[in-house]
């Protein structure tokens, strides 16, 4: 099956210039969906799509530049400004927008004078939440991260006897996600600490983040009918970075029995564009559970899942302190691991969360859970990475971080390379703590 098309072809080039340049995030065969407003105004959210350093906005394309084909009425939506009814459009919709932002948008283009005057400097606009967030479920398709987790504090048994047959997830909090650049609040709660007999409330003190991916859900699907595997790709839209930032010591007291409460619902971190799946065929790879491990359920496979489900996509998490600014140091990266190594790949995770009837609606929001790599120093979370707080890291500043600190900043990086294929990125997802 030939998963791409004209819009990939790496040879493509616009005349927005910014996106020719090799390592853009937003090049031509890109093209990711986004909400914005111009900067220090009260206008309306706008759509628009990332293309090098500008966006296009769509209701001033939708209005100025000539579309044959259809794609006035397809366009409608996102010149309304709701991304949700694009994307209730489904996939063919999808396509056909995307070959028609991709073709006007190209070297040569005769709609290239009209879309000149429909765009906006990055650096002029103030991003907002992509889409309305109905719901979101957090999953932990992370096996290095759950193993590493695990290991500190069940040394025999780290992974619990369900993980290798069942995507396992909990149900988050909409309201409390936000669109970095963010400031988060470091969260007050419960804390039991071991040489006390009684807990106490105060802020934690062992804040820290989490690297993952999330996927909005394209097409929704009816209360009481399951989402089949072979049908999922078709209702998933595109991807987004997401921080999941973590309290750990207040969920070490209140996770048991439930799971996370207090210690997830104070803040989620989302990166500001949506890379749709389209954008993302290139970087599609073979999927296969490990040697040895048992088979995915029959509802949890597929013969295109098998031969296209893994997705090739770069993961990197930077750091940035308050000392650093002060003293004018960049960022320092802490680690680098890859979606590959998710143990469950998006499609699973969508026919199992319908699987009992679950009806899924667009926009919803799906979190992969942490994407630790296999190799030391691959954690996702500091809380990896310092085995817990015992081992604190040593930066590069002389500081040292077990978890995080008043001032610190955490900025989320992605991209896809691979032969035969323009790099593409996510953007930055960014948050810093303050007290």
């Amino acid at each position: 099956m030939n998963l791409t098309d004209a819009t990939h072809d790496p040879a493509l080039t616009s005349w927005v210039e910014s996106a020719n340049v090799a390592d853009s995030d937003f090049p031509i065969q890109n093209l990711p969906f986004g909400a914005f407003r111009r900067a220090k105004t009260d206008e309306p959210v706008r759509i628009g799509v990332a293309i090098g350093d500008q966006v296009l906005d769509l209701r001033l394309a939708a209005e100025q530049c000539p579309w044959t084909n259809g794609v006035t009425d397809l366009l409608a939506p996102l010149a309304a400004g709701d991304l949700n009814a694009f994307m209730a459009l489904g996939p063919n919709a999808w396509r056909r927008v995307r070959a028609a932002l991709s073709a006007a948008l190209a070297e040569g283009s005769d709609q290239g004078p009209f879309l000149e005057l429909c765009l906006v400097p990055q650096s002029d606009v103030e991003m907002q939440l992509p889409c309305r967030i109905g719901d979101y479920t957090d999953f932990y398709t992370g096996i290095h991260h759950a193993t590493a987790v695990g290991q500190l504090f069940r040394p025999d048994h780290p992974l619990l006897p369900n993980y290798k047959w069942v995507p396992i997830g909990y149900h988050g909090r909409t309201s409390s996600i936000g669109v970095g650049p963010q400031t988060v609040r470091r969260p007050r709660g419960q804390v039991k600490r071991p040489d006390r007999d009684a807990p106490d409330v105060g802020p934690s003190q062992r804040l820290d983040y989490e690297l993952e991916l999330g996927a909005f859900v394209g097409v929704g699907n009816a209360l009481g009918e399951p989402v089949p595997i072979d049908r999922a790709e078709a209702h998933l839209f595109g991807m987004a970075l997401l921080n999941d930032w973590s309290a750990r010591d207040i969920q070490a007291w209140e996770y048991q029995p439930l799971g996370p409460f207090l210690a997830k619902n104070f803040a989620s971190t989302i990166s500001p564009w949506i890379v749709t799946m389209d954008a993302l065929a290139p970087f599609r790879r073979p999927f296969a559970h490990p040697p040895g491990d048992p088979a995915p359920l029959p509802y949890l496979d597929s013969e295109f899942n098998r031969a296209h489900g893994a997705i090739d996509v770069t993961l990197e998490v930077w750091l940035r302190t308050a000392a650093m600014r002060q003293r004018g140091l960049p960022a320092q990266r802490l680690m680098q691991s890859n979606f590959l190594d998710a143990y469950w790949t998006l499609a699973q995770l969508l026919a199992h969360h319908t699987m009992g009837g679950c009806n899924l609606q667009p926009g919803d929001l799906m979190g992969t859970g942490t994407l630790s790599g296999p190799q030391p120093g691959q954690g996702g979370s500091l809380l990896e990475l310092s085995r817990g707080g015992r081992q604190p890291l040593t930066l590069a500043s002389g500081e040292t971080r077990a978890f995080l600190a008043d001032g610190d900043t955490v900025v989320l990086r992605a991209y896809c390379t691979g032969v035969g294929a323009r790099r593409i990125g996510f953007g930055d997802c960014t948050g810093t703590v303050v007290g």
